[in-house]
């Protein structure tokens, strides 16, 4: 029985070129990473340990090993994560994806917009108002 195959194995670039992620072979901050990210991720998308175990059907123990452990994940379980904490499996298993242009407004604008983002609901819904009233009077001029 090939346990081996059912998990994920992450190739990483190092000095040494490609190696597999076999728990022996790589350094201890390089078989860690995923960890990190996980744990990253899981603060990010504000879950405690327990929480996140809850929605993935695992224990807060197991979570806990997954953030701290060098550890190989099985797909379907990687695949959980991503799904749970919100974020492409290609970023918690540390693959580079090339960035993606923005839309919409950029600079000031974006920043402003983005700030409103995060206001509550009815203070963005004045905003939008005003914004809206401005954009009319702009398209009548």
């Amino acid at each position: 029985m090939f346990v081996e195959t059912q998990a994920l194995f992450v190739a990483v670039e190092g000095r040494a070129g490609k190696m597999l992620y076999t728990g022996a072979t790589m350094k201890d901050e390089t078989k860690h990473a995923i960890g990190k990210r996980i744990a990253a991720a899981r603060q990010a998308a504000g879950l405690s340990q327990s929480q996140l175990a809850k929605h993935l059907g695992v224990t807060q123990q197991m979570v806990g090993y997954l953030e701290r452990q060098p550890v190989a994940i099985r797909p379907e379980l990687l695949a959980r994560l991503s799904e749970v904490l919100r974020v492409p499996v290609d970023e918690l298993v540390g693959v580079k994806v090339s960035a993606k242009r923005a839309t919409g407004p950029t600079g000031r604008v974006r920043q402003a917009f983005e700030a409103v983002s995060r206001l509550p609901r009815r203070k963005q819904q004045k905003i939008i108002e005003v914004v809206e009233a401005l954009v009319a009077q702009n398209n009548n001029a």
